[in-house]
């Protein structure tokens, strides 16, 4: 089933991401991971492509496992790596696969390369990929950034590019993760301001070990609220405590986030069953009332 039509009919939606393993060793416990978090019942499960699509094959292997489960799959699939001939090999193994929703993504340039030679001509911004891929059928979904892409110049600019990938015709957009809901709400608005009218989903990083705050500033470069912080100081050495408190915080930021209005939260679940599970008991009869 189509991304696109899901949103469409429900009020509320909860999707899950997970991540291919870097070795082909673990491909079965990431399948395993996969069908456990599927009988949580998400309306949708992402899976990523690793850093210059090292994990492509495994990252549609997992989707066409999830939708033997009964789960709707997004593919990621990115320019950084690619070229024409090569995502046209990769929309085949898609159909073959009957993947109907695919992530759009420029990349992340690999240390030493520029984006010239990270990528080819004809795909070098994420634009020029949803362009192929809705014209080859595909349900298509972009990334957005509350905070603003690492490489804008500002956040006005930041939100000039996006268009360009809306314009393209992405169907919805799913945002980096943030952890001060303010920042998703002002940037709703100025998205609003720009002529932006897609879904927007609200990507949760659940922080459950007090070393991934100092990554996570590390690859995205997100604010992280004092609440926040003064958790990761307290049970940095604590980690069943650190782990409770962090699904906690998450907890209360989809709350949130629902309460306010915002009709689609996207979990990055890290591969962590448990902790998606955990945080799902808290919120399930909330999503249960919202979509009445």
């Amino acid at each position: 089933m189509k991304i696109k039509n899901i949103l469409d009919s429900k009020k509320l939606t909860l999707s899950f991401e997970i991540f291919p393993p870097k070795k082909q060793s673990n491909l079965e416990n990431v399948v395993k991971t996969a069908e456990s978090l599927s009988s949580l019942n998400p309306d949708f499960m992402s899976i990523t492509y690793g850093a210059g699509g090292t994990t492509r094959g495994n990252t549609v292997e997992i989707a066409q496992k999830i939708l033997e489960n009964g789960t709707p799959a997004l593919a990621h699939l990115t320019c950084v790596g690619n070229t024409l001939e090569s995502i046209k090999s990769d929309i085949e193994k898609m159909k073959a696969s009957k993947i109907e929703n695919v992530l759009a993504l420029r990349g992340d340039v690999p240390s030493g390369q520029t984006i010239e030679t990270a990528t080819c001509k004809e795909l070098s911004h994420a634009n020029q990929l949803v362009t192929v891929l809705k014209n080859e059928g595909f349900c298509v979904g972009g990334a957005c950034y509350p905070e603003g892409h690492p490489e804008s110049a500002n956040r006005s600019d930041d939100i000039e590019n996006l268009k360009y990938k809306v314009d393209a015709g992405v169907d919805f957009l799913t945002t980096q993760m943030f952890f001060d809901n303010n920042m998703l709400y002002s940037y709703l608005y100025r998205l609003q301001s720009k002529g932006i009218h897609v879904p927007v989903l609200a990507g949760i990083m659940p922080i459950v070990n007090s070393n991934q705050v100092e990554k996570m500033i590390k690859l995205s470069s997100a604010y992280i609220p004092e609440k926040l912080l003064s958790i990761c100081d307290r049970f940095q050495n604590s980690p069943e405590a650190m782990r409770q408190a962090g699904i906690a915080y998450a907890t209360d930021q989809i709350i949130d986030l629902i309460s306010n209005g915002v009709r689609g939260i996207h979990i990055y679940a890290m591969n962590k069953v448990d902790v998606v599970t955990d945080i799902i008991k808290n919120i399930d009869k909330i999503v249960e009332a919202v979509n009445l």
